[in-house]
């Protein structure tokens, strides 16, 4: 049990769309990931995800809007819910997601970003 900084931890990778597992708790996981771009329109059927904005502006598309997540803010994606992360500008966003150890990074979707191994940090 100690501390855990995550500006160091985001300090240790430079692959973006490929979380890092800091931590678990129960069967959850703590990710860190750098995001730049867009992503991959998914859902994640049984299981609810949650985004920390670290460093940055998150752009949360939706099929019926775009919410923006500003540093310092969260926003949980219920299950079911079609989403795609979106970064603008070139800007790279640094964000904390908590989610079970089951839900899958693109979901049911299979994509060249999709990534199947989180590596501990």
């Amino acid at each position: 049990m100690k501390p855990i900084n995550i500006k160091q931890k985001h300090a240790e990778f430079t692959k973006q769309w490929h979380p890092h597992q800091i931590a678990l708790v129960n069967d959850m996981q703590v990710l860190l990931a750098k995001l730049e771009g867009e992503f991959v329109w998914h859902a994640h059927e049984h299981e609810d995800e949650l985004f920390q904005v670290i460093k940055g502006t998150l752009y949360m598309q939706f099929r019926d809007r775009t919410e923006i997540i500003n540093e310092g803010e969260i926003i949980v994606v219920p299950k079911g819910v079609e989403h795609n992360p979106l970064t603008k500008n070139g800007e790279e966003v640094h964000v904390l997601l908590f989610e079970k150890l089951t839900t899958a990074h693109t979901g049911d979707v299979q994509h060249e970003k999709t990534q199947t191994d989180y590596p501990k940090i």
